[in-house]
């Protein structure tokens, strides 16, 4: 389905009628049920050191066992509240730093209570709260209640063979749909990004852009100019992104072959969030080497951060409490915005069933 979208026309369009729930309630309900990384795969050791994570407001611990499985579960111990992520991850459990109690990296079942002889009198109801756990893309993935739609799956990444490098996350105090815009945001690039990128034109060509549920497209060309990729020659670039928290584009050049970079903002809360982001080099492709393209990306992420985390409001103002203006230029955040609604409201009518069968 191919859209154009009026830079007049509202993006805050109400995503159902039949509640009474706001957009950004809305919102916030569909990223509960959304997935989203909350540690990298590689920092993640068998039996190694759990590492703390926050997602909306939730208090979690990242862990892999000594089996190899990533663990993603409530960092409070059920016992005596102690930080899990300070305890001491065995072969398939984790042990509470304070009194050494140990729950299953499975299903979060307490296993082992040290002070009990008996260890049939583990009090039965004890028990950690775990998440379910996908490993993409070299991260670690979780949800904080069902998922309405599966984890991101591109098919321009599926016809072949990719090597990532996750960089080191960025902090930035500012909400996903702000970060991803950004990200697809292509009218600022002659303004924050005349270093990395060299003068590009000031002028946005009509943009093309395509929508289907919580994805939307748009194919431009990258002409090489003067930046940091000047050598790299032409390049057709493919951004794809996908509601509520990928951003990619991957570059598709004549004479080098394919590489990516992607954004996945996780949300600390709804106005702050942890960037994880990386890159990617097709194993055919004869650029430069996939450390080299981080390094290049970096700089085009540095540039970005001190603008948006001044940006105001620090989240999308999803019910039009604050007036903002649309050109023309913005039809990918545009689509991006009703995406973002889209998977919102069938969170809410999906919810709405199960309640129903119930």
């Amino acid at each position: 389905m191919s859209l154009t979208i009026p830079a007049s026309v509202p993006t805050t369009e109400a995503a159902t009628s039949a509640t009474q729930k706001s957009n950004r309630e809305l919102i916030e309900q569909a990223m509960r049920h959304s997935w989203f990384p909350v540690a990298r795969s590689a920092d993640l050791t068998p039996g190694g050191t759990p590492q703390p994570a926050t997602l909306l407001g939730s208090q979690l611990v990242v862990y892999r066992d000594g089996q190899g499985r990533a663990s993603v579960a409530s960092r409070r111990c059920p016992h005596r509240g102690a930080d899990l992520s300070l305890g001491k991850v065995h072969d398939a459990s984790i042990g509470c730093p304070y009194h050494g109690w140990q729950y299953a990296s499975g299903d979060g079942l307490c296993v082992r209570v040290p002070s009990i002889e008996d260890q049939s009198k583990i009090p039965p109801k004890a028990k950690l709260q775990v998440f379910p756990v996908e490993e993409r893309y070299g991260l670690i993935w979780t949800a904080l209640e069902e998922p309405i739609e599966p984890l991101y799956r591109l098919p321009e990444w599926e016809r072949e063979e990719f090597t990532w490098l996750q960089a080191d996350p960025l902090d930035s105090p500012v909400g996903v749909a702000v970060t991803v815009e950004n990200f697809r945001d292509v009218a600022h690039f002659p303004f924050v990004h005349q270093v990395s990128m060299g003068p590009t034109p000031e002028v946005v060509e009509p943009l093309q852009v395509s929508r289907e549920g919580s994805h939307v497209w748009m194919f431009r060309p990258l002409n090489a100019g003067t930046g940091e990729w000047a050598g790299d020659g032409d390049c057709e670039m493919q951004y794809h992104c996908v509601a509520p928290g990928l951003s990619s584009i991957t570059y598709d050049y004549a004479k080098l072959g394919r590489r990516v970079v992607a954004g996945f903002p996780s949300p600390i809360s709804f106005e702050h969030v942890k960037i994880f982001w990386g890159v990617a080099n097709a194993t055919e492709f004869t650029g430069a080497p996939i450390e080299e393209n981080l390094r290049l990306e970096e700089m085009v992420y540095l540039e970005d951060i001190p603008i948006v985390e001044n940006i105001h409001p620090r989240e999308v103002p999803w019910d039009a409490e604050i007036e903002e203006f649309s050109a023309p230029a913005d039809v990918f955040t545009l689509n991006y915005r009703r995406a973002f609604l889209d998977l919102a409201r069938r969170t809410e009518e999906t919810l709405r069933a199960r309640d129903t069968a119930e």
